[in-house]
């Protein structure tokens, strides 16, 4: 069953978001039917991280369960991933404040027990709430911290997006150079792992930026093949904001089957 739960995360890094939401809530749902509390626990918390980034609908009903059964379990560390997820969705619906104090307290009580694997993805959550916030120079803090548990603990799954956030948030700071070094940074770490989604996100920062810079043609050239490799997950935001870009890229260049003319 956490094998099952496990296959949705890799899923979506490798770039397929639909098997991976289907395979995610199949494991809860298996879990749900076996009834056996540590594995309906873990279920929900490896389930949540893609439900976290593709469907906050169904993360609001996965959050309150895992508390419910963290909470009448005594199971401390899977509290505190409910309390996490329940602040993230929060933010979401535009309860700010409510939803960081409460992401906060999760990853204090998380940190508590000395867990540390899934502590990168706690801080990225973090820092993009406090970047929704206007914190600019606490998200970044947060994302420092959760590299540096990457370098720490050798668990460099979410390296690359990590390095895409801390891009954003240069940016937002007015250092676009550095933006574009964490940009390529993010890439190259990416296509290494063959991790699709975090190529996607990178290649579509790094567009928008060179986008800015009136070097559309380059930005065009970089995102349109990685936009195209996909298969499914077309009405997820990312790919949503990528054929979007395209679009915007594409008229202004003339692009026409492929090929860019000059207008």
């Amino acid at each position: 069953m956490v094998s099952q739960a496990y296959l949705g995360i890799i899923l979506l890094c490798l770039g397929y978001p639909d098997q991976a939401l289907a395979q995610s809530k199949m494991a809860i749902a298996e879990a749900r039917r076996l009834a056996h509390p540590p594995i309906l626990a873990e279920s929900l918390a490896l389930g949540a991280l893609p439900l976290s980034l593709i469907d906050h609908t169904f993360l609001g009903e996965c959050a309150d369960q895992l508390v419910t059964v963290a909470t009448e379990q005594g199971f401390s560390q899977w509290l505190a991933e409910g309390t996490i997820y329940r602040g993230w969705v929060k933010v979401q619906n535009g309860d700010v404040a409510e939803g960081i104090f409460l992401m906060r307290s999760g990853l204090n009580a998380f940190r508590a027990t000395g867990a540390e694997m899934w502590m990168p993805y706690g801080f990225a959550l973090f820092a993009r709430a406090n970047a929704i916030a206007g914190k600019t120079e606490e998200a970044t803090a947060q994302l420092d911290n959760a590299l540096q548990i990457v370098k720490s603990t050798g668990v460099h799954w979410l390296e690359a997006e990590l390095n895409r956030q801390k891009g954003k948030l240069l940016l937002r700071q007015g250092r676009p150079d550095r933006a574009e070094e964490l940009y390529h940074n993010a890439l190259s770490i990416a296509r290494k792992q063959e991790a699709k989604l975090w190529e996607l996100r990178a290649a579509l920062d790094l567009a928008k930026l060179w986008g800015e810079q009136a070097r559309r043609a380059e930005a065009h050239d970089l995102l349109a093949p990685v936009y195209a490799w996909f298969t499914e997950g077309f009405n997820t935001p990312d790919l949503k904001d990528a054929k979007a870009l395209l679009e915007v890229l594409g008229g202004s260049l003339g692009v026409n089957s492929g090929r860019v003319e000059a207008i």
